[in-house]
């Protein structure tokens, strides 16, 4: 069964959006592993800082199918499929790595490319899976991190409560 990682942010009414969230996609996977909770400043427009964390979970369930699902969580949570690609965001999911797979598959490029340039995927994700290696190049997730630039985006994890048990907490 292939590990499959997702990506999960929002600016808008975050907190709630990211529980509701991960409610959906616990309901539709079953056990979710979770990162800690980053908040950053947006990337390529202005407005309300972003909270974003890292899922990972194993399932059979193909592609296509498990894009489809992930669209239908992020519409039925307020996602504006009209707005501009660089703008606020109720829920944002992005698969970042389905098992093993390299390429362009049903139209998904794996691994997503946001892991090797944006902390607030690579950060999450070096913690929740540190030993695991990035599909393309093979460098874990800890080494990929260890060698990212951290002056260019800042990021700091935030407190963070899901199902009555904090997830997440300030570093020190």
């Amino acid at each position: 069964m292939p590990l499959i990682s997702l990506s999960l942010g929002s600016n808008r009414d975050a907190r709630r959006s990211l529980s509701l969230g991960l409610a959906a996609l616990e309901q539709q996977f079953g056990e979710l592993q979770v990162s800690p909770v980053f908040e950053s400043e947006p990337v390529g427009f202005i407005g309300p800082n972003f909270l974003n964390l890292v899922v990972a979970f194993e399932s059979t369930r193909p592609l296509a199918e498990l894009a489809g699902v992930l669209k239908a969580i992020e519409d039925a949570h307020g996602r504006d499929r009209q707005s501009p690609r660089y703008s606020d965001r109720t829920l944002d999911i992005d698969i970042l790595c389905y098992g093993d797979l390299c390429g362009v598959h049903e139209g998904i490029e794996l691994p997503r490319g946001e892991i090797l340039h944006n902390a607030y995927v690579l950060r999450p994700l070096a913690l929740l899976l540190p030993e695991q290696r990035h599909p393309r190049n093979q460098q874990t997730f800890a080494q990929l991190w260890r060698d990212y630039d951290k002056g260019l985006q800042a990021l700091w994890a935030v407190e963070f409560e899901w199902q009555g048990r904090l997830i997440s907490k300030p570093e020190r």
